[in-house]
């Protein structure tokens, strides 16, 4: 399915670029893998979508509508590399992109004079590379060395349900995902508040400079950073926006919840592209100013990308 979307954020299996209360403190995370417990939100009501007049109408962000939630529970990291490795070798899961035989990869990731491969037209900085998958996310040469605890990436919407079904969870719905990333703040574009840059200081792994070309890594990262790495929101939950992009139960439409249900909403009963959520590292003001909580993007269930990942979600009393 191709999305008449700008060339920014992500492309899909075929090739073509897709853009797009309460609660409590979970206890410190458990080794490597980021195993901590999942945060229980009382859900209610909060307005949802955006009206700002920098958000993208053709993304369906707005109108602003009340949503009420019942209580649930998400997890306050990413899925992890090291997670995500204890779930492949407990089932010998294989994912899209090892059965495909390839991926997407941010051509500034891959070292200089890197064979040339198939770029994505529109998007000629997204790079197909054989080899690559969530275990060498530049591909054969490259692996997993530093980065057990940055998110896992190179996983499809099909394999980000998978693991949550192996971990007794779900993907969160995104009413439940935008809510969850609010972290109790009313009309705010950030899990923070207002500014991108309180104090002058980075809270979250988006482009700095220009991109594609000039990174300059005033935020500590050029690619995924550690799920940890930036300060939570008042709920506990961190990296609600950039780092990478992440998978929600819903299928994506434009304008399916200007009318559809405000009490527990989910997505349409069908489709063809999935609902992501909060931007990734690839994210910058001059393009793809999705780092916010209201953006959304779609891409197929099997696509697969380096900016990619996700989080789980399930019943309150799984916190």
């Amino acid at each position: 399915m191709k999305h008449d979307r700008p060339a920014c954020c992500t492309p899909g299996r075929a090739g073509h670029a897709q853009s797009s209360a309460t609660g409590r403190t979970p206890a410190p995370a458990v080794a490597a893998g980021f195993s901590a417990p999942a945060v229980r939100l009382e859900g209610g009501d909060f307005a949802m979508g955006s009206a700002d007049t920098l958000a993208y109408p053709e993304d369906g962000e707005g109108p602003v509508r009340q949503v009420s939630l019942s209580p649930f529970s998400i997890d306050p990291y990413c899925v992890t590399n090291a997670r995500f490795r204890s779930f492949a070798d407990a089932t010998g899961h294989v994912t899209d992109a090892e059965r495909y035989g390839a991926s997407f990869v941010f051509g500034g990731l891959l070292p200089d004079g890197f064979p040339p491969t198939r770029a994505v037209a529109a998007a000629p900085w997204w790079r197909e590379v054989p080899g690559t998958d969530w275990r060498h996310p530049e591909g054969p040469h490259s692996d997993l060395t530093g980065r057990v605890d940055h998110p896992v990436v190179h996983v499809s919407w099909n394999d980000a349900a998978a693991y949550c079904a192996w971990a007794g969870r779900r993907l969160p719905t995104e009413a439940q995902w935008e809510y969850a990333a609010r972290g109790g703040l009313r009309g705010m574009p950030f899990p923070w508040g207002a500014e991108l840059r309180p104090g002058g200081q980075h809270r979250m792994n988006v482009w700095n400079g220009t991109f594609p070309g000039h990174n300059t890594r005033e935020d500590g990262y050029l690619g995924t950073c550690p799920v940890d790495a930036f300060e939570s929101n008042a709920y506990g939950l961190h990296n609600m926006t950039g780092n990478v992009w992440e998978w929600t139960a819903d299928w994506f439409h434009p304008s399916w919840h200007s009318t559809g249900s405000r009490q527990d909403p989910t997505g349409p009963p069908r489709g063809t592209a999935r609902s992501l959520r909060g931007g990734s590292y690839l994210c910058h003001a001059s393009y793809c100013r999705r780092y916010r909580v209201s953006a959304r993007m779609a891409n197929t269930p099997e696509s697969s990308t380096g900016n990619i990942g996700f989080r789980c979600a399930g019943p309150p009393e799984s916190s």
